[in-house]
């Protein structure tokens, strides 16, 4: 059990050191439009992200946000994908969300229609 727990952390370190993170790509439910759902998309700039598990911590804070459809975080690009309901949230509520996790966020870009801009 003692060698399990230094192994654990030393296999948490290489994969912090490669940064290997699969790429965020918007879903299918996020049309052109965005009237057929409801829901909005915007593009979240994460820069405090530093290594692979950071990303799971900011997808995990925003899916915990009541109306999160969607999150998807990419460490390469450092940026958060998020499909929400803007009837029950709000930009600035996903922007709380990553900053309470310790990776404050801004707003990259909104789809033109579909989150408006922040407020």
């Amino acid at each position: 059990m003692r060698l399990l727990v230094p192994l654990a952390f030393l296999l948490l370190l290489a994969a912090c050191d490669r940064g290997t993170t699969p790429p965020a790509t918007p879903p299918a439910e996020a049309s052109a439009s965005g009237t057929a759902t409801g829901l909005r998309q915007v593009v979240l700039s994460v820069p405090g992200m530093t290594c692979a598990a950071c990303p799971i911590t900011v997808r995990k804070a925003l899916e915990g946000v009541d109306g999160v459809s969607r999150a998807m975080v990419d460490f390469d690009s450092k940026t958060a994908v998020v499909l929400f309901d803007p009837a029950r949230t709000s930009i600035d509520a996903l922007l709380a969300a990553t900053t309470n996790a310790g990776y404050p966020a801004t707003v990259a870009e909104t789809a033109p229609g579909k989150a408006g801009s922040p407020s």
